[in-house]
């Protein structure tokens, strides 16, 4: 299904920067490695030159770093910006309006394609000053993440009312953690035309191929403590029909897990910071896995038993 925001189609993959930039939240504390700029702006060209031109991206990625590096990559470039907004406990309509200012300062002037309601707090009211922007045409669509099926229909509900519709969900969705799928998230999407974006659909490189129970991640690091060596071995049998069905349309390991959330009608969110990143997704627009491939994965999946929902994240 092709989907468009703001009449510009959207892209099979989208590029995340959350592994952008250093700081709090940034690449060093969440991934336990780092890569300098000049790298990341590279991977970004690479990226851009083959079509991927959806960045989504986040005020608290790095506490503006991501936004920084992104907003010196965009200089006259037409790209699909997703940005977010990451509410506080309490409600503050400033607040929002702050921290959208400072993204678009940060982005030299480009405001949000599709701006996002990060989290479910406070959902009502936000969702109703995030309108009010609309409105005012500070920002171009509004998006819901990590939102359950009831919270996702109440700010649909709050849009429509204000005649706009809601421009797409984004939530955490793998072969490790299907709750969208299993909540009936991701066919609600599918049969009302909204963009599902799965993020983590790699789980931060646990289904890559590059790591497991001999060779794990950084252990100070968020990826390190959500997959340590002993769950990195229950997912080896994941991992190697991964690899089976990978070779047998001439993908990796990491492009094949990428390829199953493209079948289930999700625009992938991957995390790009080195150019041969960028370039490994030209080949996932002409690979089609086949029902039977994805049902193979599924229950491998669900066999392994892991399932690591992000410490933000309700199960359900």
């Amino acid at each position: 299904m092709k989907y468009y925001i703001n009449n510009s189609k959207i892209p099979p993959v989208a590029i995340g920067t959350w592994a952008w930039g250093s700081g709090m939240n940034g690449s060093k504390m969440i991934f336990g490695t780092s890569s300098d700029e000049s790298t990341i702006k590279e991977a970004f060209a690479a990226a851009y030159k083959n079509g991927f031109n959806l960045i989504d991206t986040s005020a608290v990625y790095g506490m503006g770093n991501a936004e920084r590096i992104l907003g010196d990559c965009i200089k006259n470039k037409s790209i699909i910006l997703s940005d977010k907004y990451t509410p506080s406990t309490k409600f503050d309509p400033k607040s929002i309006e702050d921290m959208l200012a400072a993204s678009t300062s940060r982005l030299h002037g480009k405001i949000p394609d599709i701006y996002w309601l990060h989290m479910p707090v406070n959902l009502e009211k936000n969702i109703e000053h995030m309108c009010r922007l609309l409105k005012q045409k500070k920002i171009g669509s509004i998006g819901v993440s990590n939102c359950s099926m009831e919270q996702i229909l109440k700010a649909q509900e709050i849009i429509n009312r204000f005649g706009f519709k809601l421009a797409g969900v984004q939530n955490h969705y793998s072969l490790l953690y299907r709750s969208s799928e299993k909540s009936g998230i991701t066919r609600w999407c599918q049969e009302n035309s909204v963009p599902f974006f799965a993020y983590m659909v790699l789980e931060q490189g646990a289904l890559t191929g590059r790591f497991d129970g001999e060779h794990g991640f950084p252990f100070f690091s968020r990826r390190g403590f959500a997959f340590p060596k002993r769950k990195l071995r229950r997912i080896e049998p994941l991992l190697v029909k991964l690899k089976n069905i990978g070779e047998s349309h001439g993908i990796s390991t990491a492009q094949t897990a990428i390829a199953w959330a493209i079948a289930k009608g999700t625009v992938p969110l991957i995390g790009v910071t080195k150019p041969y990143q960028a370039k490994s997704l030209v080949k996932l627009d002409t690979i089609i896995l086949s029902e039977s491939e994805t049902a193979v994965l599924d229950s491998t999946a669900e066999a392994t038993g892991i399932e690591v929902p992000g410490i933000w994240e309700k199960r359900g």
